[in-house]
């Protein structure tokens, strides 16, 4: 029986490139361990690399802090940083204070629309934008005005 990953095995182009990617999101010397036996943050880390693996120039991230410790979101954003410098990183998330240390511009979404827009320094100016991430929206955008 042929096996199907000999090929892939024997071309060190590929494989030099899949090593360097692991190392790149902190993996190195995991290369031989199966994904289920990686820990939560390192399989997290390997689904950014395998999506880093098709050359993206803008890479989409929904919620990669869920069920993270704080340990495991520092080292996540630690990661993100270092791929700013490849690649666009779009963020969907709800971790603000993540987002905050990261993110160059932000927009707060509520129920389907833009409430506010910004860098982060101009979101934590916004009275509105405090009071939703506390969970208080009482009034509308525009009665708050």
């Amino acid at each position: 029986m042929h096996d199907a990953w000999s090929a892939v095995r024997r071309d060190s182009a590929l494989t030099d490139a899949a090593t360097q990617l692991l190392a790149d999101v902190g993996l190195a010397g995991k290369e031989h361990w199966l994904a289920k036996e990686l820990a939560y943050g390192d399989r997290r880390c390997l689904e950014i690399a395998v999506a880093l693996a098709a050359q993206p120039r803008l890479l989409f991230l929904d919620e990669p802090t869920a069920g993270m410790g704080s340990q495991g979101a520092k080292r996540l954003a630690a990661l993100i940083e270092r791929l700013r410098a490849r690649t666009t990183v779009v963020i969907i998330e709800h971790d603000m204070p993540f987002l905050f240390a990261l993110a160059d511009r932000i927009h707060v979404i509520h129920w389907g629309q833009v409430i506010a827009a910004g860098t982060p320094a101009e979101l934590r100016a916004d009275p509105w934008v405090a009071r939703s991430n506390l969970g208080v929206l009482e009034k509308t955008r525009e009665e708050a005005a």
